[in-house]
């Protein structure tokens, strides 16, 4: 298994988040800590979904700052957490055309927040969900050599 590679952007501190929200960071980062590679990547497709969420709810109700701040999450754990973590080297075809798909989303992700366009994080959405119910599926076989 190749190993990945991983920043804490995806993770940084907003300090436009309530103070509840402060609690759920640290939850996220313990997490971090003793998650396996698999996890970690786990996590960064959850908080991506979470993040879409949180884009379409803010563009739908006007509010420009938090689709903002939303989207640029969206686009942080695509970029610096999923893209980053590609072996290219070592991962053939897949890690670069999973590289040019990152690529594409983070693209689509800025214009969705230029334009408004919520056709455009559905898009994101609709091409990253398939990749994080597959990474999901073979969470078992990842699991099961360290039993």
């Amino acid at each position: 298994m190749h190993a990945l590679r991983f920043t804490a952007a995806p993770f940084s501190r907003n300090p436009t988040l309530p103070q509840t929200s402060l609690y759920a960071r640290v939850g996220v980062e313990t997490g971090v800590s003793g998650a396996s590679p698999h996890q970690l990547v786990s996590m960064l497709f959850a908080g991506f979904v979470d993040a879409m969420a949180q884009a379409k709810g803010a563009l739908q109700g006007g509010q420009v700052e938090a689709k903002g701040i939303a989207i640029g999450r969206a686009a942080r754990i695509v970029d610096e957490g999923l893209k980053a973590s590609l072996d290219l080297s070592g991962g053939g075809a897949l890690a670069a055309d999973l590289a040019e798909l990152y690529a594409y989303v983070t693209l689509r992700l800025t214009h969705a927040n230029l334009h408004n366009d919520a056709c455009a994080l559905d898009e994101c959405l609709a091409l990253i969900q398939p990749l994080r119910e597959a990474w999901a599926a073979i969470a078992p076989q990842v699991a099961a050599p360290q039993a």
